[in-house]
């Protein structure tokens, strides 16, 4: 996903804050649909939650995600890419390792789409 894109959902995201606050339009619903198939995998999952877990600014190694899978190292990059090509997350190569990290205001943006507001006095 480009720059430009990011800064469309970005700027979707300040104008069209819950899924239930407006339909979609073609481009918006196009560019979520990246996101939630990239999350729609449990191995991406569990990649983009063990990269968020390390808190904003913070990053791991490739070195570190690949124990915990029961894959190997290439399909675990792989899966990575589909991440960073779906504007989750970005990396840095450093030698022989890459570092990953959540895209800021990634997390914001998914969880401001989900997040539907209550109209005053509903109850749950």
């Amino acid at each position: 996903m480009s720059k430009q894109e990011l800064e469309v959902i970005g700027r979707d995201a300040a104008c069209c804050p819950g899924l239930a606050a407006a339909p979609l339009d073609e481009d918006r619903a196009a560019e979520l649909a990246k996101v939630f198939k990239a999350l729609g995998d449990p191995v991406r999952l569990r990649l983009m939650s063990m990269i968020a877990s390390r808190g904003e600014g913070g990053e791991v190694c490739v070195c570190e995600l690949t124990p915990a899978f029961d894959l190997s190292q290439p399909t675990i990059s792989h899966h990575l890419k589909l991440l960073r090509q779906a504007g989750l997350i970005d990396c840095e190569r450093r030698g022989t390792w890459v570092y990953y990290w959540v895209l800021p205001g990634v997390l914001d943006r998914v969880a401001a789409f989900l997040t539907t507001a209550q109209p005053a006095g509903a109850t749950t």
